[in-house]
């Protein structure tokens, strides 16, 4: 299998606000220089704004066009927090999201994976991408509860379990490691996944994008 790179639903402006915010700080200037007499509120907001339009198109050209990266091996997330990546050979599978209530699947936009062991893909992930996918996905954690008959835990009790997780090698983790590991175990008791893709972050359909993915996790 060739690797494949999937890239972001919504192009970012990049080059564009940069572009924009020099023009600005050169018509800012001209403006001063032939209109001395301007008032200075009025080029203090001017000057403001392109500043703050150069500052969001540095920032944008520093994030990674591609999000996630399809290898032979691996699947890899990118972002300019950090990443995470998962062996196809350490993932079960790939599905479509759904949440049940009343007998009834209703799909949602985001793309399950469900792991065969946590340890590899834990040690791949840093602190802030961990608490990003706490924060991101506790949505669909509350929605799960919510619309499950019988809960089998409350729901203050899985979205802040922060319990030491011990890896199968003997490691402890702690803090936000330890939640993501401990949230991983929930979402896969109401969900069936152990966290989740946002439909946001591909090029393509959830359908196409697990379609990809399981002909890469047949051919490996």
């Amino acid at each position: 299998m060739k690797t494949r790179y999937i890239k972001p639903l919504t192009a970012k402006p990049r080059g564009i606000l940069l572009l924009l915010s020099l023009s600005a700080f050169l018509a800012l200037g001209l403006l001063v220089f032939w209109f001395p007499q301007i008032n200075s509120a009025a080029v203090a907001l001017l000057l403001l704004a392109a500043v703050t339009l150069l500052i969001i198109g540095i920032k944008q050209t520093q994030d990674p066009e591609v999000s996630f990266t399809l290898t032979f091996m691996h699947l890899q997330f990118h972002s300019p927090y950090g990443g995470w990546l998962a062996r196809w050979t350490n993932i079960a599978e790939i599905g479509p999201a759904t949440v049940a209530y009343q007998g009834w699947h209703q799909p949602i936009p985001w793309v399950g994976v469900r792991l065969k062991e946590y340890d590899e893909f834990l040690e791949s992930i840093c602190p802030r991408i961990a608490s990003k996918i706490l924060m991101e996905q506790r949505a669909l954690l509350i929605m799960a509860y919510r619309r499950a008959e019988h809960p089998p835990h409350h729901i203050e009790d899985m979205l802040f379990d922060d319990r030491h997780y011990i890896t199968r090698s003997g490691k402890t983790l702690k803090g936000l490691l330890a939640m993501l590991a401990n949230r991983m175990k929930y979402n896969r008791e109401l969900l069936g996944y152990d966290f989740f893709i946002s439909e946001d972050l591909l090029d393509r359909p959830t359908d196409d994008f697990v379609g990809l993915t399981r002909r890469y996790l047949a051919a490996c």
